[in-house]
């Protein structure tokens, strides 16, 4: 009912503009008028010409060739309905004929995707469709049922297929890994169910990594993003996807100018893994870990605070069968320097399943080459 009172006050006031508007030239009359229409302004042409037009062109070039890619996500799921409190009393209950059994109601929610091949596969976020019953996209003005094909919480990303035969256009895609501060950055989505909505803004940080439970890194930018735009692509200036829209920073609930976005290169192997096994299998040594303190690094004669220090190793696991042991230090992994925990855990589960892994480990005063062989999380 707010956004239709809004929409309201707007129209009423679009209307005493347009009426205000038709009485201009009756006021003014025809020929005693203050400013001159012969002339163009002389730096007219010469500003068209700046890049600044070039600009604005092609943004406009993106909106149509992205206007049929970006996708409309709804979606329903049925949630337990908060009971009354009355009906906690039986007497209450059958004075009323109230059913017995909990109450259930339908929840709808909405957000943004984007698609990724012609035979109508669907990138989205993994919040956007946890534990729905029912998912519909539209494209310009249809819609379509579609099936969650596979979805992976630690990532937030989320594959879906539409049910209808294609061929559907698809996004073109960019490196994430060459996204630089400064760079442009469009953001395109359904923000509050507003659908296909253009904002624009430039990449603010890249690789943040505070917000990440696993500290995979994220791409910042002020282009705003409000709740439905989560899911949608950002795109750089040639158009191709550089990131998933995935959350904000914000104290009211709306665009402060501080949102997050996946890196496209982190996005290509989850899909690939959901496309063919439905969820992510991802690699583990099999060992809790902790980060080295500065009184851990002086105990242990480090000379900083880098690596992993081993916390526990599981039984039977493949960090046990290598050797490893508690207070030792994974310095290295496949001859890459480790800063902390969040990173081992980044670079161990980019690593192929089975596949034999050195590891530089600090043990009593020196280092230590062990080989472990990656087995899949249970």
């Amino acid at each position: 009912m707010k956004h239709s009172r809004s929409f309201t006050q707007l129209g009423s006031i679009a209307i005493k503009v347009a009426i205000g508007l038709s009485l201009v030239p009756a006021l003014s009359g025809p020929t005693n008028r203050l400013w001159a229409e012969a002339d163009p302004s002389p730096i007219r042409d010469q500003q068209r010409a700046t890049s600044a037009f070039a600009i604005q062109e092609s943004f406009h070039r993106i909106y149509e060739l992205y206007k049929n890619r970006v996708v409309f996500i709804s979606t329903e799921r049925t949630v337990q309905a908060q009971p009354n409190p009355m009906l906690n009393d039986p007497l209450f209950r059958r004075f009323f004929r109230v059913p017995e059994g909990s109450q259930t109601q339908r929840q709808t929610g909405l957000g943004s995707g984007f698609i990724v091949s012609a035979d109508g596969y669907v990138c989205t976020n993994h919040h956007v469709v946890a534990d729905v019953d029912s998912v519909t996209v539209r494209i310009d003005d249809h819609e379509y049922e579609a099936e969650v094909i596979g979805s992976d919480e630690l990532t937030d990303i989320a594959l879906l297929k539409i049910q209808a035969p294609g061929p559907f256009e698809s996004v073109f895609m960019g490196n994430s890994d060459r996204v630089q501060v400064g760079d442009w950055a469009i953001a395109i989505g359904n923000p509050f169910g507003l659908d296909r909505t253009f904002t624009v803004g430039v990449v603010s940080a890249v690789a943040r990594t505070e917000l990440d439970p696993l500290g995979n890194a994220h791409i910042q930018t002020d282009a705003s993003i409000n709740p439905g735009n989560s899911g949608g692509p950002l795109l750089n200036l040639d158009g191709e996807v550089i990131g998933v829209n995935r959350m904000i920073y914000s104290q009211t609930g709306g665009s402060m100018g501080i949102g997050f976005a996946i890196p496209i290169n982190t996005v290509h192997a989850v899909l690939d893994q959901l496309r063919e096994h439905g969820k992510v299998r991802r690699a583990y040594i099999g060992a809790q870990i902790a980060p080295v303190s500065q009184d851990v690094a002086r105990q242990l004669g480090l000379p900083n605070t880098n690596g992993a220090i081993i916390a526990q190793v599981l039984p039977n696991s493949p960090a046990a069968q290598a050797g490893l042991r508690p207070n030792d230090v994974i310095l290295k992994v496949a001859g890459e320097v480790v800063e902390g925990p969040a990173e081992l855990i980044r670079k161990i589960s980019v690593i192929p399943i089975g596949q034999n892994v050195a590891f530089e480990v600090w043990r009593e005063g020196r280092v230590v080459q062990l080989s472990i062989t990656l087995q899949e999380r249970p």
